[in-house]
């Protein structure tokens, strides 16, 4: 896999960041949450490597969604060029890679001479780019490599979506109302009656969307977010980053569980945007932590 080394050289790990900074915020401008999958893939889930079987997690999954609607493609299926060449197949003349990133650990040493001139090590981790290309910009792969999951019932999805709730063990309140909340001091939601949403889907949407910040409780991931209390405005930086960690924590829960539903509001954007626009590293925390959510539930789930 051949990969631009980037973490030694800070002009161009900071050109990297602005790049995929870049690429959220101009989708966000022209509408559209780059963490929000709105065509079906069936029941395929994460974006994955075609030739390992590995899926692709936290900022990848935004760049590479990103790049599914650039190319016009509706696989979620991708792979390096050289990875297609091994396989016996080949990229198509013309068709155009997308971008995604990696985070490596390095360890530097130095000399201290008050410790007996034993050597230090700090661990650190230098960021590199690497280009994939989507299997239907390819062509002569293997058969499996286009190989599909079984499609699930709706029934299906929706006992998924319930057994990552229920797995949770945070109690959900339904009340006739028009807002769904998560509250921190008594680590519990409190969401709408089913009835009163547009569809199912929508409902479990914004139930994932109210789990995500559960996991930020003292007894689990422990985010500032949650942890410290503020008011409940999205001029609060703090608040907005949070939220931002809720939509696409719940976006990687719904692209998993195969659910199709509108998440969050057009009010939200405008906050987030800004801040973008003020710290180009603040995308990659905010994936990390949304990484980090979804995992905690989903291996919660699967331990049931």
């Amino acid at each position: 896999m051949k990969q631009e080394l980037i973490g030694r050289t800070s002009s161009r790990q900071n050109d990297l960041y602005h790049i995929v900074t870049n690429k959220i915020i101009e989708a966000l401008e022209k509408g559209t949450e780059p963490w929000r999958k709105t065509w079906d893939t069936e029941n395929e889930g994460l974006p994955v490597n075609a030739a390992t079987g590995r899926h692709y997690s936290g900022i990848n999954v935004m760049l590479l969604w990103i790049g599914a609607v650039e190319k016009g493609v509706n696989s979620n299926r991708w792979l390096t060029f050289n990875q297609a060449k091994c396989a016996g197949g080949s990229v198509r003349r013309g068709e155009k890679s997308t971008l995604v990133t990696l985070f490596k650990p390095f360890t530097e040493d130095s000399s201290d001479s008050e410790v007996e001139d034993k050597l230090t090590y700090s661990s650190r981790c230098f960021m590199a780019r690497f280009h994939l290309f989507n299997i239907e910009q390819c062509e002569n792969l293997p058969e499996h490599f286009y190989a599909k999951k079984p499609v699930l019932l709706d029934v299906e999805r929706i006992d998924r979506a319930e057994s990552v709730v229920i797995s949770s063990g945070v109690p959900v309140i339904h009340r006739y109302q028009d807002c769904a909340y998560y509250h921190p001091k008594n680590d519990h939601i409190v969401i709408p009656e089913m009835g009163q949403f547009h569809s199912v889907e929508d409902y479990y949407c914004t139930l994932l969307h109210e789990l995500v910040h559960s996991t930020g409780h003292a007894s689990r991931l422990a985010r500032k977010g949650i942890m410290t209390p503020l008011s409940q405005k999205m001029s609060n930086p703090v608040y907005a980053f949070e939220e931002l960690i809720a939509e696409i924590g719940a976006a990687f829960l719904c692209a998993e569980l195969g659910i199709q539903g509108h998440l969050q509001h057009e009010s939200y954007i405008a906050s987030w945007l800004k801040i973008l626009k003020e710290d180009h590293k603040a995308i990659f925390r905010v994936a990390r932590y949304a990484k980090e959510a979804f995992e905690y539930l989903i291996l919660n789930t699967n331990k049931k």
